[in-house]
């Protein structure tokens, strides 16, 4: 069998078109095969980011309950810490102050001679707190306990004493003076205290003293 040159053109053409078609359909299965792949890729991403996001959530979780047992655990401590300090403080005002203030006073000059603990006054609308009320017949000395003596604790002591007489109407007679209490009394408080016409008492060893010198001049109310 002669092949003439029309021949061979046209066999070369269906060669070069099946080529073509062979390219194509191997790009076909490629994208074909990589849209499986990103698939499987996105698939097991997917999975693996949930299985990361549950190991997160777990770890979060586990994370949380022990901040919440610290905190709790470290709540407790404080309450039973506050509750020594409040019982502390009881004493303090129970066996310290309570049987020295009215000796402490006459010593000044201050010729109280009874004290009532632990008034409270509503009137008005308002309300009244006093821890130590110290009189005689024309005098009286509103005392504040605190455990630790604070610029606040002063600040809200001298309100108190502003609204005494208007509260507690029997005493508009007598000379009202101030004076603060703490077991620990920062040296800054106790000038402050003082710059606004208050006794500072404080505990010293076993006994309480008042840290005013002969110089200072009580503000009256």
């Amino acid at each position: 069998m002669t092949t003439n040159a029309d021949d061979v053109w046209r066999l070369l053409g269906e060669l070069i078109e099946a080529q073509k078609e062979t390219e194509r359909l191997l790009k076909e299965q490629s994208q074909e095969s990589d849209s499986r792949s990103e698939t499987l890729r996105e698939r097991r991403f997917r999975e693996q980011s949930q299985e990361s996001d549950s190991r997160s959530e777990t770890l979060r979780e586990r994370r949380f309950r022990e901040t919440e047992r610290i905190i709790k655990q470290q709540n407790e401590k404080l309450n039973q810490e506050l509750g020594k300090l409040g019982n502390r403080l009881g004493e303090f005002v129970e066996w310290q102050v309570r049987p020295a203030v009215v000796q402490l006073f006459q010593k000044r000059g201050i010729a109280v001679n009874e004290f009532h603990g632990d008034l409270s006054v509503k009137r008005f609308g308002e309300a009244l707190e006093i821890d130590l009320l110290v009189v005689n017949s024309d005098q009286a000395i509103l005392v504040e306990v605190k455990s630790k003596l604070s610029q606040t604790d002063i600040d809200e002591h001298l309100e108190r004493l502003e609204k005494f007489k208007r509260l507690m109407p029997r005493y508009s007679d007598v000379k009202a003076m101030g004076a603060v209490a703490g077991m620990v009394v920062p040296e800054e408080v106790a000038r402050y205290g003082y710059r606004h016409g208050l006794f500072v008492l404080a505990q010293s060893g076993d006994s309480v003293v008042i840290l005013n010198d002969d110089k200072f001049r009580p503000r009256q109310w």
